[in-house]
């Protein structure tokens, strides 16, 4: 069980580094305004969402489904579990947003500015903040 936690925690990771990255480079995409720059932009965050986000988010889920089906992992464990996976289907939700938006931004459909994906970069920090309290404190 230690092993497949370790897993998921290392795929964890690699999914969140991306998550706070990607917002970021659309800060930055926002604020382009010569092709050159919307291209590189266009390439990183393509690179980003497919190559590192997506496997690292869904490495971590199946390493997660393994602990609770496979162990029976938090599936006792009170409200805590519950609160946990509700945030975890936030963020699977705000993950496949980041992918509509990484395709507006392809098909130069993007209508925000910076300051909106600035805004957008806070959520997983807020959701990561909980999520290990959660696991870790197991608060109730």
């Amino acid at each position: 069980m230690l092993w497949v936690k370790a897993f998921h925690i290392i795929f964890m990771v690699t999914w969140f580094a991306g998550l706070f990255y990607l917002p970021r480079l659309f800060v930055y995409h926002a604020m382009s305004d010569d092709s050159i720059s919307n291209e590189r932009f266009k390439v990183m965050e393509r690179k980003l969402f497919y190559g590192i986000m997506t496997p690292g988010g869904v490495l971590t889920t199946i390493f997660g489904l393994w602990l609770i089906f496979g162990y029976g992992a938090g599936l006792n464990s009170g409200g805590w579990f519950h609160a946990k996976m509700t945030l975890v289907v936030l963020l699977i939700a705000y993950h496949v947003w980041c992918g509509k938006l990484v395709a507006d931004f392809k098909h130069d459909r993007n209508q925000r500015g910076h300051v909106f994906y600035r805004w957008f970069n806070e959520f997983p920090v807020l959701i990561l903040i909980a999520v290990v309290i959660l696991a870790v404190v197991q608060p109730f």
